[in-house]
């Protein structure tokens, strides 16, 4: 489909009502349960809008949340993944740790996608180690198991 104002209308209304309601449909999930937000294929009914669009909107789309306050980055790299995926490009969704919160009350994590090997959606915070990628490569497959 070619870029035009119907396709960015349709869009923006699938966006809308996924950031909505992804906060209820993931919640009390595993990992790989919420992980399916970010599917590995995908039919691309989005195909010829730009990613700098898509990275914006979604951006928009879960700048006032009222629903995962404490999880933002991952409702933002869900749905930067699943988008970007939709429009036929080909992210990577990120997960990393910082390691000082190991031994805390509470783990601090973080998540960030990646087009082309560059941030996009949020990006990787000081500190963090990268403890998985979506889909995974080699060498995090490798450190996983």
């Amino acid at each position: 489909m070619v870029d035009g104002p119907l396709l960015r209308a349709l869009f923006r209304c699938h966006l809308w009502a996924s950031a909505r309601l992804m906060p209820i449909l993931i919640a009390n999930r595993s990992f790989e349960d919420v992980l399916k937000w970010a599917p590995l294929a995908s039919p691309a009914p989005y195909r010829g809008l730009p990613a700098p669009y898509i990275v914006a909107r979604v951006n928009r789309a879960v700048r006032h949340p009222w629903l995962m306050r404490d999880r933002r980055c991952l409702r933002e790299g869900l749905l930067g993944h699943r988008f970007l995926r939709l429009a036929g490009f080909d992210p990577q969704l990120h997960f990393g740790v910082d390691p000082k919160s190991l031994q805390a009350s509470r783990l601090a994590a973080h998540c960030w996608v990646c087009l082309d090997g560059k941030p996009v959606v949020s990006d990787s915070l000081p500190g963090m180690v990268e403890i998985y990628r979506h889909p995974a490569t080699a060498a995090t497959k490798v450190r996983s198991a």
